[in-house]
């Protein structure tokens, strides 16, 4: 049963209620600033439902994106830290490079080793921003007209997504002297909006990525109900079909391929700002199978769904792992409530919604009492 528009819309309001209403109840910075968290990967969860429960593109390298992002944007508030402005140089260098640096190396951004020059238009915080969201697009534009535009499809998408998020991986580690290596980088600067700092443990913050958050689950549904959403479920369908009736199947891949990888790297810049640090095992291959696990759950044909399902398995995940009982059993528990749900659930628990909504109605639409509230006699 086809769940009429008014229920879907009520459902994404109650749950934007939710998300706004929150610090009204949740007033622990600690707990507010993990819910941030937790909404970041409810961005997650969108992105991979609409590459994969409405594009059909299974991508297991959506770190990948994530990672741009956050590295993007870490690099602007790692320079604005106070450890990069107490280095003893006009310009702002980060104290990691001082540390890989060579005997008598010139303390300055241009030159202090041969990569750095990298770092200087990531003085302005705006160039940081435009790059978490500029580069996330260039590389899935790049990545999708080579594999959608030659006809790669199925299990092959994700073996190059995978291949080239550890190929990222291992270049992020390499280049120990520009990147920290496997550290990552620490000791950030807040995000400073219009001489606004973004602590990440006040309600503001926490606001800011509720209202993102909102932002993206309504600007995701509108675009999948529009005409090129639509054409894009019929290529999930049938892409030969759709191919003989005149669309261009490789266009819309590659748009659609293109705006979850946006999705995904505003959400590794969101993630920085709560979480103050960007890692190389934003791009590790768990990460990335994690975010699938979150869209299976929640029904990865289920924007919303997708949503809830990557928010309500993080807050299980953090309970059960500090419950003392739990404490080495959690990732077993984890794995099992995936597991059930893929045997049980295969729609996840949107899907579950659905046929209850559509049962309730059934039963609203057969007795004229349930539908008016009224006894009716004959």
């Amino acid at each position: 049963m086809h769940m009429p528009r008014s229920v879907t819309w009520g459902a994404y309001a109650l749950f934007i209620a939710v998300i706004l209403l929150l610090p009204l109840v949740v007033d622990d910075p600690f707990w507010l600033n993990r819910f941030a968290k937790y909404g970041v990967f409810g961005m997650l969860g969108i992105a991979v439902a609409l590459s994969w429960g409405y594009a059909g593109i299974l991508n297991l390298g959506q770190g990948l994106f994530f990672g741009l992002g956050a590295y993007a944007i870490a690099m602007s508030l790692k320079l604005a830290s106070p450890t990069s402005l107490a280095q003893g140089s006009d310009t702002p260098v980060p104290d990691f490079m001082l540390w890989n640096a060579e005997p008598g190396a010139q303390t300055d951004l241009c030159c202090i080793n041969s990569g750095s020059f990298l770092w200087i238009p990531f003085q302005s915080e705006w160039f940081g921003i435009a790059m978490g969201l500029v580069l996330p697009v260039l590389i899935a534009g790049i990545l999708g007209t080579v594999v959608f535009r030659k006809r790669v499809a199925g299990v092959f998408v994700s073996i190059i997504t995978l291949a080239l998020v550890l190929l990222v991986r291992l270049l992020l580690i390499d280049a120990q002297p520009v990147t920290n290596g496997f550290n990552g980088l620490t000791d950030l600067g807040w995000l400073t909006i219009g001489g606004f700092e973004f602590d990440p443990y006040i309600t503001e913050t926490y606001y800011l990525v509720a209202v993102c958050l909102t932002l993206v689950l309504i600007g995701t549904r509108v675009l999948v109900e529009t005409r090129a959403g639509l054409i894009l479920q019929a290529i999930r369908d049938d892409e030969n079909r759709a191919r003989y009736l005149g669309f261009d199947v490789p266009a819309y891949q590659i748009f659609f391929f293109s705006v979850s990888a946006l999705i995904a790297g505003f959400a590794g810049m969101l993630y920085v700002v709560v979480a103050e640090f960007a890692s190389p095992t934003f791009m590790d291959l768990t990460f990335s199978i994690t975010m699938v696990v979150w869209a299976a759950v929640g029904g990865r044909s289920s924007i919303l769904g997708a949503c809830i399902g990557a928010i309500l398995i993080n807050t299980i995940e953090a309970s059960i792992s500090e419950t003392e009982a739990f404490v080495e059993a959690w990732k077993a528990i984890i794995g099992l409530i995936f597991v059930l749900v893929v045997l049980f659930l295969p729609r996840g628990l949107a899907g579950l919604a659905k046929d209850g909504i559509a049962a309730l109605l059934g039963r609203r639409k057969a007795d004229p009492t349930l539908a008016t509230g009224q006894e009716v006699t004959e």
